[in-house]
């Protein structure tokens, strides 16, 4: 016990430190939200990284997924790792910080407005962020419950409300700077601790050969007579698998806590290095979770998926390991979810104080006073979000553990498509955006209130989102084409940050020989 509280001790004096440290630096709402687009390439691709794998991953989606389609669920993590690191940095990240500070935008609703040339567009955004965000954020919180319990015997309250308040500290106080660096500490813990325990896993079976052929012998009736099927390529059910990996992977392409970390990055190389460090990040980190929740049906005498459901089953794989090995388990999981926490109230406060409050509700806000609103409304959001997590898990309130379940899919069904062609074609119309918002948006939700009138494959909250998004990016282009084109001076302003001719040195780009850039 001693060893386990040390190290969390450790762990929360450092995060707290840096808050404290980095709080002389947030005197604009630039600096305190986007670090005055200067963050370097390793703090920014660990930012996207631990905002993208939180608890939910390593407690929940490890486990559900590793269990459902053994050794398949591997899948996830690459397509993660390609799709949703790997792709994403190369189609937005230039295009994003380009664009987004020719349009001096600091939000992705205040992109919308100002691209669209539609105040109802960044009020309309705001309010899906921060519906669907919310309540998101609160189900970070649900994977910590069984893992402390185990490693503590601590109530669940005690951890939520430990955990709200010392990342309210140093996000508070600390603004983008200190969780971007905080992001990058907890990220390098992530990445040893995943390796650690996957090692500890493997070797409770005999290392990896022994576990891959006790998987092959497993068999489940329920889900398939195939023998050796939870260590096929593909596993029991690749379509659904399919849906699970469009929607964690692309998902992440119209998400505001991940677009945003685009517009504060610093330069075109940082953008390449980037890239780089995001995409090994994801495969180590998402990868190890999914592999490593692939062999929970070797430990299926410790728990009992029907009773204690998913979330149950990590923390059972976890349990009879060394106090040592526990206690970076739980820096691991307070990481994976401290640094997702803090990009979600970042994002969630900073949306509604620069895009719904300020010149809306309230004409007139100085610098001072928007930057001491968007500290209060972080304050606002994480306790909200922690009573809605103690809510859901002392009452079992069913409606808001859907509502958690469909936020992923409404946010990125509902933005991927409009910020995708936003940034690459001039033809497309607010009128298409809004009906991305209206579709996404009312397709998630009536799925919590009439998913049996679903067809079977929609059913599913994920299949559902991963639908909603690849609608988008037909609903999008086929209305723009059907609606009046937006005014072509003012578009053509827009795309005239695309343009703009810059020098390089010669050791980046071979020129033409006659000093201009090819």
């Amino acid at each position: 016990m001693l060893v386990k509280i040390s190290l969390l001790v450790l762990f929360f004096a450092v995060m707290v430190a840096i808050g404290l440290y980095f709080r002389r630096h947030n005197t604009t709402v630039d600096s305190f939200v986007l670090g005055n687009r200067s963050v370097g390439p390793w703090l920014t691709a660990f930012a996207y990284g631990t905002s993208y794998f939180s608890a939910v991953v390593f407690v929940g989606y490890a486990g559900q997924f590793g269990w459902r389609y053994g050794i398949s669920a591997v899948w996830i993590g690459l397509g993660n790792a390609f799709i949703g690191s790997l792709l994403a940095w190369v189609t937005l990240g230039r295009r994003t910080r380009i664009m987004t500070r020719h349009l001096a935008s600091s939000t992705m609703p205040e992109f919308f407005g100002t691209r669209f040339q539609d105040r109802g567009l960044k009020i309309g955004a705001s309010i899906i962020t921060f519906v669907f965000l919310v309540p998101y954020t609160a189900s970070l919180f649900n994977g910590l419950s069984r893992l402390f319990a185990m490693a503590f015997g601590v109530d669940f309250t005690i951890c939520i409300a430990g955990m709200a308040v010392l990342t309210g500290i140093y996000v508070i106080t600390g603004g983008y700077f200190a969780t971007a660096v905080n992001d990058f500490i907890q990220g390098i813990i992530m990445l040893g601790g995943i390796i650690a325990i996957i090692a500890a896993v493997l070797k409770v079976n005999g290392g990896f050969t022994s576990s891959l052929d006790a998987l092959a012998r497993v068999s489940d009736p329920a889900v398939s007579a195939t023998p050796g099927i939870f260590t096929s390529f593909f596993g029991p059910d690749p379509l659904n698998l399919l849906g699970v990996v469009l929607l964690t992977s692309i998902g992440t392409w119209g998400l505001p806590q991940m677009v945003q970390k685009f517009y504060a990055i610093k330069s075109e190389k940082s953008i390449a290095q980037g890239t780089v460090i995001s995409t090994l990040f994801a495969i180590v980190v998402s990868g190890g979770c999914y592999f490593l929740g692939s062999f929970g049906r070797l430990f299926s005498d410790r728990v009992n998926v029907a009773l204690d459901g998913f979330d149950a089953i990590v923390p059972a794989m976890l349990s009879g390991f060394s106090s040592l090995l526990i206690g970076v388990v739980m820096m691991l999981v307070l990481s994976a979810s401290m640094s997702t926490l803090s990009a979600l109230v970042m994002t969630s406060a900073t949306t509604f104080t620069l895009d719904f409050l300020r010149g809306g509700l309230i004409r007139r806000m100085s610098d001072r006073q928007q930057l001491y609103v968007i500290r209060l409304l972080i304050a606002v959001f994480i306790l909200v979000s922690a009573s809605i997590a103690v809510v859901q898990y002392k009452g079992g309130v069913s409606f808001i553990a859907q509502l958690m379940g469909i936020s992923w899919g409404a946010l990125a069904g509902a933005f991927l498509a409009p910020f995708l062609y936003g940034l690459y074609w001039k033809r497309a119309t607010r009128a298409a955006v809004w009906c991305s918002f209206l579709f996404s948006t009312l397709l998630m939700t009536s799925n919590i209130f009439f998913r049996g009138s679903f067809p079977a494959l929609l059913q599913s909250p994920i299949n559902a989102g991963a639908f909603a998004m690849l609608a988008g990016l037909v609903i999008v282009p086929l209305v723009s084409l059907a609606s009046q084109a937006p005014p072509s001076g003012k578009v053509a302003e827009i795309f005239s940050c695309y343009d703009q001719p810059v020098t390089v040195r010669a050791s980046e780009s071979l020129g033409t020989g006659k000093g201009v850039v090819d």
